[in-house]
């Protein structure tokens, strides 16, 4: 904002404001009793909320979303890095012979100790390298096991839906004895807490409701706990990952052609489908039926987990299969409005990416929620052109003997059901995060070449995690209301507005008349309010830096000051289902932090907004330095890592602060797969080679110490173990200081 914009608002501040008696007190961009309008105080998004696709205008946008979309996809769900693939151990026993085809039962460890269940289908009489199709299933009851009985399956056969008595009652085996006849070899794998693979229940994996407090410690935690949050754990991680080992199963058979893999899933089914296309490369055909849609996304806990969907949703994710042939279905669910609501988007999608064919959508709004025998073959019809290119027709389905379950469990007395429960729970899960210790251990940096792999990899997971990155010169306006001529120094107020984002963010400036082109921001507990005194003037802290030549910055974050709601203190973020009924809840932290940034993350958005307001300002500051102090200094440090480049000096007092340590995850500062990476330290190390003075942490702090070895300055690095005082007279000498130490 030019200089003479602002003199014409403060003119305008000043008439608006003068009238009557002046009381000496804090700056406010803000009138008293006058609400902040910013978006984030208003309703939260949901799962039921609107999630439109918008195409790019060129494969180069779409090539650099698609990969920061894949990024984003394998942070949310804990596989970046992607666990270590330890040994499988295979196991395929029980054939059961049918007239054209065969049935063996699966099962193989994912994790150590954790298996993957399911019906292997081949097809008879058939020679070479065959078709590969892996089929997931939604939330059927019993899973590979459903059936829906005799009075359903006539009812559905009355409809239209089915065709058989017998083979129309399981709708899911329904569909892997005809791709056997066509030649495919089908793996159908069973969803964690159904069928065989019930190590853990689908009450926690599907269920879940409430916390559980012995799940809640320090080790060994289990799901849902905000000990697994923040490391990065959920069940859909674990779902999802089973998916990419079961691609994995199914590619490393004899009988199985690489080139020709299909992947195809119904409702919760269509979730596991459409994101293993989106993370994985290997499947050449995709069919999730019923699921992709611009309104609900995934109802169960299954399909949702922090950070997923904050700013996406899973049209998006289905266009990450572009230009690879893509079948979906709709209809009478909420699916029903695809025709006209994000399938119109994806067609341009692919039409711009040169394949506009390679995508079709069957609505078929007579049928409710299915997998039936016309969304079926509508599936066949695209398996077969992809995948049997110039082979005969596709055939009819005919009708089957059913499998029962007593032919179809892979359990028995020679391969008994392995452990289960909660111990098994906490098992996987601290391997899992055992594992990404080792693997995050291996790229501590070392030197210039192993810092560059941590910032890929670390740096990589807290863009994600934050979900923002510093906005550009254009994105911001600041409006100034206040300001006050004092005898060395001026205070300024106002409101930094995004008018894209429709976020405000209220701002003090204490700026000195012999300012040396030095900004100092200063994060603190309460606020801008923290840079004055009661009578409205700087502090002594804030004096000495202004005596200094440096202007100093204060900032309302997020519910603080004057962006609290109604000026009331807030001590617990909100949740989607809070007002609901008790027995409605489900303390399940990804209903609300898959859709909507935590306000830890938030916080660090207004930081790197004010950074950015001071960094394209036109005075063109020759140094922009950050202090976090008083509680904030997490905030600063994680802004830092961010906005590396654009800062001078960074100070920060963490008070020993760890993002594993929350016990709730309506935490203020609770932040979704943080922990993960090394918690606040290893995201402090992504600040090297910035100098850096820190408080609160142990002389041993690794890897923040190897981070500025590694980056040839390890003098640039001070700490020291204790809290600073309130006054934090330290961090202002050091920021005085004009050497870069």
């Amino acid at each position: 904002m030019s200089g003479s914009r602002l003199r014409r608002l403060f003119c305008f501040a000043t008439v608006l404001f003068a009238s009557g008696p002046v009381v000496a007190q804090p700056p406010r961009a803000l009138p008293e009793g006058k609400s902040l309008e910013d978006a984030r105080l208003g309703e939260l998004r949901s799962l039921n909320s609107y999630f439109p696709f918008v195409p790019y205008e060129s494969a180069q946008q779409w090539a650099e979303r698609k990969q920061q979309l894949r990024r984003n996809l394998l942070v949310s769900q804990g596989l970046w890095p992607m666990p270590t693939r330890t040994a499988a151990h295979p196991v395929i026993h029980g054939l059961v012979d049918r007239d054209d085809y065969t049935v063996e039962r699966v099962y193989f460890e994912s994790f150590p100790g954790f298996y993957v269940t399911g019906s292997l289908y081949r097809p008879k009489g058939k020679s070479g390298k065959l078709p590969g199709v892996l089929c997931p299933h939604g939330h059927w009851a019993n899973g590979r096991f459903y059936d829906t009985g005799e009075q359903k399956v006539k009812e559905e056969i009355a409809a239209g839906a089915e065709r058989f008595e017998e083979g129309g009652r399981s709708p899911l085996q329904a569909r892997c004895v005809h791709l056997a006849r066509m030649g495919c070899v089908v793996f159908h794998y069973d969803m964690i807490g159904y069928a065989d693979s019930v190590q853990i229940s689908q009450a926690i994996a599907h269920g879940f409701r409430q916390q559980r407090p012995e799940m809640n410690v320090r080790q060994r935690w289990g799901l849902f706990s905000p000990r697994a949050e923040s490391h990065g754990q959920s069940a859909m991680g674990m779902q999802t990952y089973n998916s990419i080992r079961a691609l994995d199963f199914l590619l490393e058979l004899p009988d199985v052609d690489p080139k020709r893999i299909g992947v195809t899933g119904a409702s919760g089914g269509g979730t596991q489908t459409f994101i293993l296309g989106a993370l994985d490369d290997r499947p050449h055909v995709a069919f999730p039926a019923v699921m992709v849609s611009t309104a609900m996304q995934g109802g169960c806990t299954c399909e949702n987990c922090n950070l997923l969907r904050v700013g996406t949703g899973n049209v998006e994710f289905a266009a990450m299969f572009a230009p690879r042939p893509l079948g979906l279905t709709a209809a009478d669910d909420w699916t029903k409005e695809m025709e006209t609501k994000g399938f119109p988007e994806l067609k341009r999608h692919y039409a711009m990416l040169g394949a506009a064919d390679n995508v079709s959508l069957q609505p078929d709004l007579q049928f409710g929620h299915n997998y039936n025998q016309v969304g079926r073959t509508a599936m066949y019809q695209l398996f077969h052109r992809v995948l049997r290119p110039g082979s005969d027709p596709v055939p009819e389905e005919r009708d089957y003997r059913r499998l029962s379950v007593e032919e179809m469990t892979v359990w028995n007395a020679a391969h008994p059901k392995p452990p289960s429960g909660p111990e098994l729970e906490r098992d996987v899960l601290e391997w899992w995060s055992k594992d990404s210790d080792a693997q995050l251990a291996r790229i501590t940096p070392r030197d210039a070449d192993s810092l560059a792999e941590y910032r890929n990899v670390v740096g990589g997971a807290l863009e994600s995690i934050i979900g923002r990155s510093m906005p550009g010169a254009g994105e911001l306006n600041y409006e100034q209301i206040v300001e006050r001529d004092h005898e060395q120094l001026i205070i300024m107020a106002g409101l930094l507005n995004s008018s894209r984002r429709k976020e405000s963010i209220p701002v003090a400036f204490v700026h000195p008349k012999n300012w040396n082109g030095r900004v100092a921001i200063w994060l603190a507990g309460k606020g801008k309010s923290s840079l004055f005194n009661d009578d409205g003037m700087p502090n002594e802290t804030i004096r000495k830096l202004v005596a200094a030549g440096v202007s100093v910055a204060g900032v309302d974050l997020l519910y603080q000051g004057e962006s609290l709601p109604n000026g009331q203190p807030v001590s617990e973020t909100r949740t989607v289902d809070q007002d609901r009924k008790p027995n409605e809840i489900r303390e399940f932290a990804g209903y609300t932090f898959g859709y909507n940034p935590t306000v830890f993350a938030s916080r660090v958005h207004d930081v790197l907004s004010v950074i950015a307001l001071v960094k394209h300002h036109e005075l063109q500051p020759k140094r922009i330095d950050l202090v976090g102090t008083d509680g904030m200094g997490p905030v600063a440090a994680v802004a830092a890592a961010l906005a590396r480049d654009s800062l001078g000096k960074v100070a920060i007092d963490t008070r020993g602060f760890r993002f594993g340590d929350l016990s709730s995850y309506r935490d203020l500062d609770f932040l979704p797969a943080a922990a993960k990476y090394g918690d606040l330290p290893g995201l402090m190390a992504l600040i090297a080679p910035r100098p850096l003075l820190v408080a609160g942490e142990a002389t041993h702090a690794t890897p923040l110490v190897a981070a500025f070895t590694s980056a040839g300055a390890p003098r640039l690095l001070k700490r020291f173990d204790g809290p600073l005082g309130e006054e934090a007279a330290g961090f202002a000498a050091f920021l005085a200081n004009g050497d870069g130490g």
